[in-house]
């Protein structure tokens, strides 16, 4: 069995790294993926070593990185994008660097051989020969196993025969069944997540690839040219009206409001500019004789530029709908996600026109998505969000306090700036308590040390000052308080028992009086 970069400081490295997963999955979340992300950083560098290679040392810098931004803010996306890098930063010591394509298949290979390298490797170390003079852990293990295993049986027998044993094993507090297990799975996942990391399986690079793009035969020249030619002129309808009625605010005919116009079709003309790109991608391939037609270059040149206006009329009519409703963070991703397309499909363009390899256009692809993925990871969103919402509110009538509310200690800042400018008494009061639901979230979370963060903290600190000691405090309510912090009212008094009827006769008769 290999014994490469050292087997016996990988498996303390990991009991290390199991004990220290058990002591923080208790009690609160917080920093602890960051936590975790470090000390895991720190045994990859100390045992894999992976940045004695330039590669692996840039995987190692983005993975430390990413484990510094769980520490400051944990998130999903982080947390992904950590994986990533380390699990890079251990390949990149087996296999040199081609292309994001085939690394996001190595990395699924990874993620798929992982599961049995635990196995493989015991499986391994119960069959080395050890030394003379050497313990053999699975020999002890089994002249042990009669022995400890017949001692608790006795013990148990007694315990029921002898009263004071009885007592004594009464008063010992043993962990329930369930919390057992769960320890056990917790022990067992961080091995199948850790331990792959530090010795990853070969196939994982070995394993033959998928190319990096289908291909399929050449198109004639000719068809080319009128497809071309026709997907410029249905483009060119779609985007002569779009910059007649969308760009221009001309009136829209009769039987269509600007509303529906403006709001309809943003996605699905992203979708239409992805197929465009993937038609290009395969249909035209630099080496090929249509990609050295002047005609279809050109005609391609003018697609191209067809389909950036496409996309920025899609970015116009989601600027147009924040601006009629409001900003939400999947409203920013949207926005995110359609620069990523206008610049792939820049890429494509230029990977035609210059001769360049499927390779340089998948890292270039990568490296644009890396980027918008790392500053998503880094920027809180929903603090963004809340920001431009507050800011960019007309009255109270067009601000969705239950969105604020939703985004939780990410709008308390923002919170705090509205309620400052708020007017109205009753605006005021709705803002200040969902400014109250912000505030005692976050101060609850920075209170609790496994739950804080750092950005939490300086998030905190800001808000003491500028809140100051005498902070607006919302007014109490009996029943309780919708999403937006209106007050709900009492239900309505029942009404009251009809009169009773009147059934026996008077005293005396209306002629006596």
């Amino acid at each position: 069995m290999t014994t490469r970069h050292g087997f016996g400081a990988k498996v303390a490295a990991i009991i290390v790294l199991i004990a220290l997963a058990d002591t923080l999955a208790f009690d609160g979340w917080g920093a602890i993926p960051g936590i975790f992300a470090v000390a895991w950083s720190i045994v990859l560098l100390m045992t894999v070593k992976p940045f004695r290679h330039r590669a692996g040392l840039a995987a190692s810098v983005a993975a430390v990185s990413f484990a510094v931004i769980l520490l400051e803010d944990p998130s999903l996306l982080a947390w992904t994008m950590f994986w990533t890098s380390l699990s890079l930063a251990a390949l990149l010591t087996r296999h040199r660097f081609d292309d994001a394509w085939r690394w996001t298949q190595r990395l699924v290979l990874h993620i798929v051989c992982g599961i049995v390298t635990p196995f493989r490797d015991i499986r391994r170390l119960a069959s080395v020969r050890r030394p003379a003079g050497r313990l053999d852990v699975p020999a002890i293990a089994k002249t042990l196993v009669i022995p400890v295993i017949g001692s608790v049986l006795f013990f148990t027998l007694f315990a029921g025969a002898n009263p004071l044993i009885g007592a004594a094993l009464a008063r010992l507090e043993l962990p329930s069944f369930a919390i057992l297990l769960f320890h056990a799975l917790l022990w067992v996942f961080v091995m199948f997540v850790v331990w792959p990391s530090l010795r990853p399986h070969p196939r994982a690079t070995r394993l033959p690839l998928l190319r990096p793009a289908p291909r399929i035969t050449d198109l004639p020249v000719g068809t080319l040219i009128l497809s071309l030619i026709a997907f410029n002129l249905v483009f060119a309808l779609q985007n002569g009206l779009d910059l007649a009625f969308l760009w221009s605010g001309a009136e829209l005919p009769k039987g269509v409001s600007t509303v529906e116009y403006v709001h309809r079709g943003a996605y699905t003309l992203i979708a239409t500019a992805i197929l465009a790109g993937l038609f290009v991608l395969i249909a035209l391939r630099p080496d090929s004789a249509a990609a050295r037609s002047p005609v279809v270059r050109r005609l391609l040149v003018i697609w191209v530029a067809q389909n950036f206006i496409l996309v920025a009329s899609s970015v116009l009519r989601v600027l147009d709908y924040i601006e009629t409703s409001m900003l939400t963070v999947l409203r920013i991703s949207a926005l995110a996600w359609m620069g990523l397309v206008a610049t792939g499909l820049a890429l494509i363009c230029w990977r035609l026109l210059a001769n360049r390899s499927s390779a340089w256009l998948i890292n270039a692809n990568a490296l644009a998505a890396t980027i918008v993925l790392t500053t998503a990871s880094v920027v809180d969103l929903g603090a963004g969000a809340a920001d431009w919402n507050v800011r960019h509110a007309r009255t109270g009538k067009h601000l969705d306090l239950c969105y604020l509310r939703e985004l939780g200690p990410s709008a308390l800042l923002p919170l705090i700036a509205l309620e400052r400018r708020a007017t109205g008494a009753a605006f005021k009061d709705r803002v200040a308590f969902v400014r109250e639901q912000a505030y005692d979230k976050l101060s609850f979370a920075q209170s609790t040390p496994k739950l804080a963060t750092w950005r939490g903290a300086r998030r905190l600190e800001t808000a003491k000052r500028l809140l100051g000691p005498t902070r607006l405090k919302s007014r109490g309510s009996s029943v309780g308080r919708s999403c937006d912090g209106t007050i709900i009212p009492p239900p309505p008094a029942p009404p009251p028992p009809p009169a009773a009827v009147q059934t026996t006769a008077p005293l005396t008769s209306a002629t006596e009086q």
